[in-house]
């Protein structure tokens, strides 16, 4: 059996950090926030925490049986099963879900640990976000899906960073070369995952494209 290295276990012990911390966020929102648009185009909140749940929720499995029901297409089935769950499940549930799997060993198909804490820190701010709610991803937890973005990363969540630099405000941290786009890191990590931010959140001549209109 391999052995747990220091940083899978300081990686996990973030990914419960933040699945804690969301939970609780999410025990505090409204009926109308659950309803509200998330930064994930054509999903209210509700779908996000649903779909954010739903490694806890089903087996590799049935999973696999989804994905061949939507036609081999993993976006699809996400999506179709995000709604499906969202209906099925009372906002308490779904808060529930995240903060009872802290600690479940749930890991996106590729990435490890950093992508499972990538993905619970990204559809935190989907949220957080698009509600206008003034929540700090913790420094040191955000370095490390920062860390992460490459070109397949970028390729995979459709963000076009062609021309452009992002620089960090709040971090040490750029990616790309080209015209600078600056703004806070968790923003700029939204940006990385294919995310439009409301205006205001970035500077830059090339932060046009980035941007909810």
């Amino acid at each position: 059996m391999r052995k747990t290295t220091g940083n899978e276990r300081h990686v996990r012990a973030e990914i419960a950090a933040e699945r804690r911390e969301l939970a609780s966020l999410f025990d505090g929102l409204s009926p109308a926030q659950w309803d509200a648009p998330s930064l994930c185009a054509g999903w209210r909140v509700r779908e996000v925490v649903a779909h954010m749940s739903l490694g806890f929720r089903r087996s590799l499995p049935m999973t696999l049986l989804d994905i061949v029901k939507a036609g081999g297409s993993l976006h699809r089935m996400t999506d179709r099963r995000a709604r499906a769950d969202a209906a099925a499940y009372p906002p308490a549930r779904l808060a529930a879900y995240i903060r009872d799997n802290a600690h479940h060993p749930w890991t996106p198909p590729v990435g490890g640990y950093t992508s499972a804490l990538a993905h619970d820190v990204v559809h935190g701010l989907d949220v957080t976000v698009a509600l206008g709610l003034d929540r700090a991803v913790p420094a040191e937890r955000l370095r490390i899906p920062l860390g992460a973005v490459d070109t397949k990363s970028l390729r995979f969540f459709g963000a076009d960073l062609t021309g452009v630099a992002l620089h960090a405000d709040d971090l040490d941290w750029s990616y790309g070369s080209g015209i600078p786009v600056r703004g806070a890191a968790q923003d700029l990590l939204l940006v990385a995952f294919g995310r439009k931010v409301p205006p205001g959140r970035l500077r830059g001549e090339g932060c046009e494209r980035y941007l909810l209109r």
